[in-house]
C-alpha cells in the first residue's frame, strides 16, 4: 500500500519528468525537444516542483541550467526511479509466458488417444502447454504436482473428483495376415481358442479389466486352459503392437485401436462388441478450485472425449 508521500509523487510525475530531462540536458528548451513540450512548460514544471520542495533545483543562467548542490544529491534516485517505472512498463508489455498443465495418464492412452489430438489443442490454445506425466503407476496428484488426470477403472478414487470421460468396447483384433494365413475372412470361437491369445497385463490388479478369460467366457467358449495361456505383456501398447506384427489375437480396447483399424493395418475377426465395464475418468482433487489454465485443459478433454 502506498504512503502519502508516495501517492503524492502521481501528481508531480510530470513535474519529476521535467526535472530529470533538464538536469540530464542541461538547458529547458533540451528538455522541452525531449519531452515534446514547450520551453515555458518546462520551466513552469520544474518551478511547481521547487515549489513543493521548498528550494531552488537549478541554477539558472543564460547558457543554461545546472543542479543545486541537493538536487544533485537527489538527481541518481529520480533517474533510477523513471529506469525502473521504464523497466515496469515492458514488462507489462511482454507476452504472458505460457501456462503449463500436468496431466497424468497412461502411456497406452497418451500414445494412442491423446497425441494425436494435441495439435488441435495447440491451435485452440496456443499460450498453453500441456506436460504429460506418462505413467501406469497410480499417482498422488496432489503430492506430486499433477493437474489433471485420466484414470481407467470404476470412478471410485478417494479425495478426487472423478469426471465419466468416455467408456470403450472391448473386440478381439488381429492382424489381417493372420487371416490370411489361415484362409479365412473371419474366425469361429474354436479358431480363436485355437491361436495364441494376446493378454494385457497392464491392470491385472484391478478385476474390472476387461481380460480374454471375462470376454470369452461372455461369449460361450468353454473353459480352456490356451485361455491362459499365449503371450502376456504389461503394455496395453506392445500388445497392441503384437497383433499388428501377427503374433497373435488381441483383445482390443475401442479408444486404443481407432487408428490401426481405419487404416485396415488391424482387423475385427468377429462382429462382436462387448462395452467394457471400466471407463475413463478424468480426475482431480476435490474441493479444489481449478485455475483458468486447468480449466481449459479439462473442457477441451471432455469436448474431445465427447466427439470419441
Amino acid at each position: 500500500m502506498l504512503n502519502e508521500e508516495q501517492r503524492r509523487i502521481a501528481v508531480y510525475l510530470n513535474a519529476l519528468r521535467a526535472f530529470e530531462a533538464a538536469a540530464r540536458l542541461q538547458t529547458f528548451s533540451a528538455a522541452a525537444a525531449d519531452l515534446h513540450v514547450s520551453p515555458p512548460a518546462i520551466s513552469q514544471l520544474v518551478k511547481s516542483l521547487e515549489d513543493y520542495v521548498g528550494r531552488p533545483l537549478f541554477h539558472r543562467s543564460r547558457t543554461g541550467v545546472s543542479l543545486t548542490r541537493e538536487a544533485a544529491a537527489a538527481y541518481p534516485a529520480v533517474r533510477d526511479g523513471f529506469a525502473l517505472l521504464a523497466e515496469g512498463l515492458q514488462r507489462l508489455r511482454r507476452p504472458a509466458a505460457p501456462s503449463i498443465v500436468t496431466l497424468s495418464v497412461t502411456p497406452a492412452f497418451a500414445g494412442k488417444w491423446l497425441l494425436p489430438r494435441l495439435e488441435r489443442f495447440r491451435v485452440a490454445h496456443p499460450r498453453l502447454d500441456i506436460r504429460l506425466d506418462s505413467t501406469n503407476r497410480l499417482v498422488d496428484l496432489r503430492s506430486e504436482g499433477i493437474d489433471l488426470g485420466v484414470r481407467y477403472g470404476q470412478g471410485l478414487y478417494p479425495g478426487l473428483q472423478a469426471e465419466h470421460l468416455m467408456g470403450e468396447d472391448i473386440f478381439p483384433v488381429c492382424s489381417p495376415s493372420l487371416l490370411q494365413g489361415l484362409g479365412k475372412t473371419e474366425l469361429s470361437m474354436d479358431d480363436l481358442v485355437a491361436l495364441t491369445l494376446i493378454h494385457d497385463a497392464t491392470f491385472d490388479f484391478d478385476p474390472s479389466y476387461p481380460t480374454w478369460a471375462v470376454w470369452l467366457a461372455a461369449h460361450g467358449a468353454k473353459p480352456n486352459e490356451r485361455i491362459r495361456g499365449g503371450l502376456l505383456l504389461n503394455s496395453s501398447v506392445l500388445a497392441v503392437q503384437a497383433a499388428l506384427d501377427g503374433h497373435g489375437v488381441a483383445l482390443g480396447r475401442s479408444q486404443l485401436v481407432q487408428a490401426e483399424l481405419a487404416s485396415g493395418a488391424l482387423v475385427k475377426p468377429f462382429d462382436i462388441h462387448q462395452a467394457s465395464r471400466s471407463a475413463y475418468f478424468l480426475v482431480y482433487p476435490k474441493d479444489e478450485e481449478l485455475s483458468a489454465p486447468v480449466q481449459a485443459v479439462r473442457e477441451w478433454l471432455l469436448a474431445e472425449a465427447a466427439l470419441s
